[in-house]
This record gives C-alpha cells, sequence and structure tokens, in this order.
C-alpha cells in the first residue's frame, strides 16, 4: 500500500479529528436557549417574525438528518435549499441594502413558500429514514482501496472527465447516465479528503488538493469548483468538534473560501464565458487556466465599491425567490393552476428513458416556464442559456397552496427511504458513505431545479452511480471471501497440499 508522505504525522502535529458517538445526544438546552434569544434578535433587527421561522427550520434540518455515523450530506443539502431561499432576509438585515426582489416581487410570500417547501422536504425525507432503518453493522469496516489505488483512481477520473463528457453527447441515448457516471470523481476526491480527516486532519495535504479541484473547477463553463469545497466542507464538518478552536477557524475559512471563490465568479463569467465562442479556447484547458488568473487578477485591482457590487450580485443570484415570486402574482390571477400539468410531464419524462423511447421530446426550457407565468422575457435557449424557476415555482403554479407540498413531501419521503436503502445495501463502509454523499448532495441541494431535472437527476445517480458501487462493492467482498478462504486453507489444512 502506497502511504501519504503525512501519514505518519506524530501525534503533536495536526488536529485531531475527535470522531463523533454513534448515537444522537439530547439536544442540550443552553443551546436552545441561545436559539431562542438569536432568533428573537433576528426577528426584531429585520421587523419580521419569518427569521425566527427560518433558524428553527434549520436547526430542525441538523436536528432530523444528521446521521449517527459519516457526513452529514442530508444537512447540508437542506443547509443549501434554506439560504437559496432566505439568503436576501439575512442581507437586509446585516447590510440594509434591499435586493430588487424585496421591491420588484412578492418575496416575502415566496419565502414563505419555500419555507414551507423545505418543511415538506424534511419531514418527507424522515419519514422515508425511518421506514427503512439504517444498517446496524457494516460487513467492511476498513479502507476500500489502498492510498495508491485510490489517488491512481483519482488522477485518472480528472484527466478523463472531459473526454467522457465530450464522448456522452455523441450518444443521446446514454448521454445522462455517461454524465452521471463522471461523478464518481467527487466519490474519490470525498475519498482522499476522509483519509485525510481521519485520525488526524491533515490541513496541508487537504487544502494543497483543494486549491488544485478549485483551479480546475474554474477553467469550466460552469462554477465547477463548489462541489469539490462542498466534499471538504462535508468531511471536515464530519469530523468536527465544537470544542477545538482551531476546527471553527478552519471551518469558518473554508466558508469565506466559499463566498471569496463566488463573488470573484461573479466578477468574470460573463467576460470569461463571451471567449467560449472561440473553439480553440474551449477545448484548450491551459489557455481558460491562463484567462481565469488574469481575469481574476484583473477584478482583484477593482475598487471596494466595484467588488461590494459584485457581492450585490452574487447574493442576488443566490437568493432564488425572484422568477418564482413574480409568477404568484399572475397565477391563478392571469394564468390558471395547471392541475398538475408541470409534474406528470416531468414524471412521464423520467418513467420513458431515451434508451427506450429515443424519439420523445427533450425537456422544456426553465427560461419559457419563466416567461410564461411571469411574463418577463428572460434569456433561454436563443443566448444558449437558462433562466431558473424551480420545483417550488413549478408546485405553485400546478396545485397551488397548500396542495403544492404534498409533491414535495413524496419526493422526500422516496428519498429518504432510498438513501437509508442504499445504505444497507452497499456493505463496504467506506464505499456506502462515498456514494451517497455524491448521490444526495447532488439530487437535494438546490432549490432552484426543476421537478424534470431533479426527479430525472436523482433516478440517474440512484440508478447509475449507485449501481457502480454495489457492483464494486459486491466484487470487493467477493476478492475478500475468497482471500479469507485461501488464508484458512493455508493455515487450517497445510497436509493436504504437500501430498
Amino acid at each position: 500500500m502506497v502511504r501519504s508522505p503525512d501519514m505518519e504525522t506524530p501525534p503533536t502535529q495536526g488536529i485531531a479529528a475527535r470522531p463523533r458517538p454513534a448515537t444522537h445526544r439530547a439536544p442540550v438546552p443552553g443551546l436552545l436557549i441561545v436559539l431562542a434569544i438569536v432568533s428573537a434578535v433576528a426577528s426584531i433587527l429585520a421587523a419580521d417574525w419569518i427569521p425566527v421561522v427560518a433558524i428553527w427550520l434549520l436547526w430542525a434540518g441538523w436536528r432530523l438528518t444528521r446521521p449517527a455515523a459519516g457526513p452529514p450530506v442530508l444537512a447540508m443539502a437542506f443547509t443549501f435549499q434554506w439560504v437559496q431561499v432566505t439568503a436576501g432576509i439575512w442581507y437586509q438585515m446585516v447590510t440594509g441594502i434591499r435586493l430588487p426582489a424585496v421591491d420588484h416581487s412578492d418575496s416575502r410570500t415566496m419565502v414563505l413558500i419555500g419555507l414551507g417547501c423545505l418543511a415538506a422536504l424534511l419531514v418527507g425525507v424522515k419519514l422515508g429514514m425511518t421506514v427503512i432503518r439504517p444498517p446496524r453493522a457494516t460487513a467492511q469496516p476498513g479502507p476500500a482501496l489502498g492510498w495508491g489505488a485510490l489517488v491512481v483512481a483519482y488522477l485518472a477520473s480528472v484527466v478523463m472527465t472531459g473526454t467522457i463528457q465530450e464522448f456522452a453527447w455523441e450518444l443521446p441515448v446514454l448521454t445522462q447516465g455517461i454524465l452521471a457516471l463522471t461523478y464518481i470523481r467527487f466519490a474519490l476526491l470525498f475519498l482522499i479528503f476522509r483519509r485525510l480527516s481521519q485520525p488526524r486532519i491533515r490541513l496541508s495535504w487537504i487544502a494543497l488538493l483543494l486549491a488544485g479541484e478549485i483551479a480546475l473547477g474554474f477553467t469550466g463553463y460552469f462554477a465547477g469548483f463548489r462541489e469539490p469545497m462542498m466534499m471538504a466542507a462535508m468531511v471536515l464538518t464530519g469530523a468536527f468538534d465544537r470544542r477545538r478552536v482551531t476546527h471553527w477557524v478552519v471551518l469558518g475559512a473554508l466558508g469565506i473560501a466559499m463566498l471569496f471563490t463566488g463573488v470573484i465568479w461573479m466578477g468574470i463569467r460573463s467576460e470569461y464565458r463571451r471567449d467560449f465562442e472561440d473553439q480553440v479556447f474551449a477545448r484548450s484547458r491551459e489557455a481558460r487556466l491562463d484567462r481565469i488568473s488574469a481575469l481574476s487578477a484583473k477584478w482583484l485591482d477593482h475598487s471596494p465599491g466595484e467588488m461590494l457590487s459584485d457581492f450585490d450580485a452574487f447574493v442576488d443570484r443566490l437568493w432564488a425567490i425572484y422568477y418564482p415570486a413574480l409568477a404568484l402574482d399572475r397565477v391563478p390571477a392571469v394564468t390558471p393552476h395547471e392541475d398538475g400539468e408541470i409534474l406528470w410531464a416531468a414524471v412521464v419524462h423520467v418513467l420513458t428513458p431515451r434508451l427506450l423511447f429515443p424519439d420523445k421530446p427533450p425537456v422544456e426550457s426553465d427560461s419559457e416556464k419563466v416567461r410564461r407565468y411571469t411574463g418577463m422575457w428572460v434569456a433561454g435557449i436563443e443566448e444558449n442559456t437558462s433562466i431558473a424557476f424551480g420545483y417550488a415555482a413549478e408546485s405553485y403554479v400546478d396545485f397551488g397552496v397548500p396542495l403544492m407540498f404534498l409533491p414535495v413531501l413524496v419526493y422526500g419521503f422516496l428519498m429518504g427511504m432510498a438513501y437509508h436503502g442504499l445504505l444497507r445495501l452497499i456493505r463496504h463502509h467506506e464505499l456506502a458513505i462515498a456514494s451517497v454523499t455524491v448521490i444526495f448532495w447532488l439530487s437535494l441541494y438546490l432549490f432552484e431545479r426543476s421537478w424534470a431535472n431533479m426527479l430525472g437527476l436523482s433516478l440517474t445517480l440512484i440508478v447509475y452511480l449507485g449501481g457502480v458501487t454495489l457492483l464494486a462493492d459486491r466484487l470487493l467482498r467477493g476478492r475478500a471471501v475468497t482471500v479469507r478462504a485461501l488464508a484458512r486453507g493455508w493455515l487450517v489444512e497445510p497436509g493436504s497440499r504437500s501430498r
């Protein structure tokens, strides 16, 4: 087995990763008192009672979904959606800046609807996790791969991802499945981060690897640096000990890095994406990296006022309620409810795979829905883009309040069952944790994702990425059984070999 150069870190170095107990602790009364005080202060500063609901809902999300062992992927995904629903409230409360959604839409009602969707999702996930219990023990608790094999597999996935993505679009009937397999890279990255955080957190190696992933993520058309940062955040959160100041500093630094990279991306992405019209540039990762470096250096020379303007734009983009809020004014006053047509079309699209139905029509662009249900003309496929509408807005357009929360509850229920189901089926602990982390983070973290995309991505990841993991699990278990059998035969019956 190839060992990391830092595997032999002396006990006096690094940050101790104190494992969490196998069972949930009862809520600490002091924490509840702090939450009550914080929510009361937030309500006074915002002059609204919505912050009270939001804070306690966030606490419930962590309380009900955080696992006894492994990273809190469900809680982290829930938190990201929560941020997308409430970001504008906190930003205005802290800075006094009113984002456009506040003045030009019914943002307050949409925030309440968004929190209702999150509550329905949380209840559904918890019920699903109750129906299928988590595994009591893991048959294979040790490492799935040695350090050498893990690093080689990860490097191969980095090198091959671009080629595989290009190949996927050459086979329309298998595009989504092939693209889902490229997320194996994030599972391997998660495993490396996890190894580097146990039994002690090796910050230097984690920081070095994360810096490389961030640089690589910036060279894509989209914000590809987000997922590596979230993999690191989930690993570090799983190893978090609130009594250690250094752990707070590390997570705080990672949070600042997330904000910083997000703001830079907002400041340079428009100019950077225009360069993709040049096919030579689009195919050269080196050219893209050079361009990103130049644009980032240029952005850092901006005045503080320009940087703050980009930060406003970043928060405005993160707060995903503007277009859904506009739909509240038109549905049903101008446009009637669809009575489930949007959700039904999404279900049919997911249950008719292109492999068996090659002539099925493509998914309707989100921009078309925004245009139809908000009355605003937004950028669309003509500009090679799509403006998000989101599953909450689609549910409202379909059913209105309160029936709109029922499909969210059902989806959460199915995902909760799938979460514990995969943990039970995949017997190797490392493989199980890595696969469910990637599958359920990518499936659940976006509030602005449409039903068709959310259902399709969830099912595709579970089938393809989960299926590949199950296959690897069976192969590793078979190899372990064979090795044990050979060892048993060698030790117990040596005489039979001499005859």
